[in-house]
């Protein structure tokens, strides 16, 4: 008999971790070639750039994905004929109501109650004037119309829990295009500011819309955003930039007490905006209110990537960004612990970085304190709506082409989720009430968006928001998993009530995968203005409580029910805080050799 070959198979992976052919010892004829995987290779970047053209005309938006939402939707829903007659029934209702509202209507001379009430959130049809004839029945017959296109693309039997909210979003946004509040002949505030100007608001409108079309055009950023300069009238705190890399400046604020607590302050911002959103006016700036407080506060300040930082990666960001920063304050204070602040994305990096020195043995975090942090994505909102293979890889291509994902493309993924606020609401104002941008010194840090490398976006968007690897202890690093649970300082968690990148809920998930002291905030605002929200400002409201590490576990919904309301501001409790887990004031640190003034020069970079 023939000898057979026994020799064992080896099984590779392709860069996006699908198995690739095994590979035996004999020699294979078909195996490639230098000339066959050069054209392979030229193949698929004729593919990553077809894709990448398609996504200047998407917004970044895979199309695909869509429309396998939308199949997904529309094929369940053609073989479910119970859910089609549920839907008929439910339109029948909904047009009887609608009926009955005109009854009403023309029984009481055009006003009648309301016959469906808008969504807290929806601010589109608060004004009186929509209370009147017709304006009353278009709003009532939109409202309607939407409430049932939600239950036309939600509880059918068999979709996917993604797809089904992809469609619902989709729907949404379509309808929103046709709401009575965009035009000027069906708004009612529109029609009357045109009887009180004579129609000049159209002409204001018309000017508003052209100088923002230049700008765009220009690459200008917003009208009045030329009033909010950084290092002039934001990011103005007296400071130093005491260290520099290829990836962060550090600067070290001046001490504005006598005395200061030993355990200097590192915060940590997210490098998807820059840093001094932790940095605004002297009002509502976060690093003047510590230092006020006695504390040496420390701050990144990320470099703005170009296509040259294509290849930095999130092990690049925690090694040169955190783990270079707490080098460079140890050799400045000489400080055996630090207490360390993260910001959004910046949070989920200094869990990372906590997670990989608790596991270590590295015993320089007095503290974390995470706001608006993510560190489980399984409920990380309508961000996960653009999160799956097909989304991420269209993504990829997209960043593929220049390195690194623009900030218009970054904006526009924001702007999407809250088109109600941020698009359509403005052209309203602006383009048919005729009135000027009213420019604040969050709306022109919100403006001055940064770049994202291609590696570590990737990486990140399927590291933690695809496979949720930091959550389920599959995230490495140093060749190692790190685990949440292994971090035992305790932790000051932070969310906002309205936030649509952070969900509180999914913030509050980090009491599931922690064995530690846990504050957790919950405050009013958002992702953003909920953060900034310095003392005196007024609404403001917070709810805290502590979890001690070997407590039960509390649901969220319980734990609102259970926590009284206060009013004010949040950043005192975080003070006190800090000051209770902190030694007696001390005379304050030398200042770190000195690179340039604060806010430095990254911060500056287009």
């Amino acid at each position: 008999m023939p000898r057979q070959n026994t020799s064992s198979a080896v099984t590779t992976l392709n860069p996006r971790g699908r198995k690739a052919a095994p590979a035996a010892d004999a020699p294979d004829a078909d195996a490639p070639t230098g000339a066959s995987i050069a054209a392979e290779s030229l193949l698929e970047d004729y593919d990553r750039g077809l894709r990448a053209l398609a996504a200047r005309f998407t917004s970044g938006l895979s199309p695909i994905a869509l429309a396998d939402a939308w199949a997904d939707w529309a094929l369940h829903l053609a073989t479910s004929p119970g859910k089609q007659l549920h839907l008929t029934a439910k339109a029948a209702r909904k047009a009887q109501r609608l009926a009955g509202f005109l009854a009403a209507c023309a029984k009481h001379k055009g006003q009648a109650p309301g016959c469906i009430t808008p969504l807290p959130q929806d601010r589109r049809f608060r004004d009186p004037a929509w209370q009147k004839w017709p304006y009353n029945v278009m709003s009532q017959a939109f409202l309607l119309n939407q409430q049932w296109w939600h239950n036309a693309t939600t509880g059918v039997s068999g979709v996917a829990r993604q797809h089904e909210n992809v469609v619902d979003f989709a729907a949404r946004q379509m309808l929103d295009v046709f709401s009575p509040s965009n035009y000027p002949w069906t708004n009612p505030e529109v029609v009357e500011r045109a009887q009180e100007t004579g129609g000049m608001n159209f002409v204001l409108g018309w000017q508003n819309f052209l100088s923002d079309w230049q700008r765009l055009a220009s690459g200008e950023k917003p009208a009045g955003a030329e009033d909010f300069v950084v290092g002039k009238t934001v990011a103005t705190a007296p400071g130093k930039v005491v260290f520099r890399n290829r990836l962060i400046e550090l600067i070290q604020y001046a001490p504005t007490t006598d005395k200061v607590r030993p355990e200097p302050v590192l915060i940590v911002p997210a490098w998807i905006m820059k840093y001094y959103i932790l940095d605004l006016s002297p009002e509502n700036s976060l690093v003047r209110y510590l230092t006020s407080q006695g504390f040496t506060v420390f701050m990144i300040s990320w470099r703005n990537p170009d296509a040259k930082d294509r290849d930095l990666g999130m092990d690049d960001y925690r090694e040169r960004g955190v783990m270079a920063a707490l080098d460079s304050i140890d050799g400045i204070c000489g400080a055996e612990k630090v207490h360390a602040i993260g910001y959004c994305l910046g949070g989920t990096l200094l869990s990372i970085a906590a997670a990989a020195m608790a596991r270590d043995g590295d015993e320089r975090l007095k503290s974390l304190a995470l706001l608006a942090t993510q560190t489980d994505f399984t409920e990380a909102g309508e961000l996960m709506l653009f999160i799956n293979e097909s989304q991420i890889a269209f993504l990829e291509d997209m960043m593929w082409d220049k390195g690194y994902l623009d900030t218009q493309q970054m904006a526009g993924a924001f702007q999407i989720l809250r088109s109600n606020d941020l698009i359509w609401s403005r052209m309203v104002r602006q383009y048919l009430m005729g009135e000027p941008e009213r420019m604040n010194d969050l709306m022109a840090w919100n403006a001055d968006a940064t770049r994202m490398p291609y590696r570590m976006h990737s990486e990140y968007l399927r590291r933690l928001f695809l496979d949720n690897d930091l959550a389920e202890g599959r995230y490495m690093v140093d060749g190692n998993p790190v685990a949440i649970i292994d971090i035992r300082v305790p932790v000051f968690l932070v969310g906002t009530e309205r936030d649509h990148v952070a969900p509180w809920r999914s913030v509050y998930k980090f009491h599931l995968l922690s064995d530690t002291e846990v504050t957790f905030v919950l405050t009013s605002g958002g992702h953003n203005a909920g953060i900034v929200s310095e003392p005196g400002h007024p609404g403001r409201r917070f709810r805290i409580q502590t979890r001690a590490h070997d407590a039960k576990y509390v649901d969220p919904e319980r734990w609102v029910d259970e926590t009284p309301a206060e009013d004010g501001s949040w950043w005192p409790a975080l003070v006190g805080w800090l000051a209770a887990r902190s030694g007696d004031p001390v005379a304050p640190p030398p200042m770190g050799t000195p690179i340039c003034d604060a806010p430095g020069t990254y911060v500056l970079q287009e």
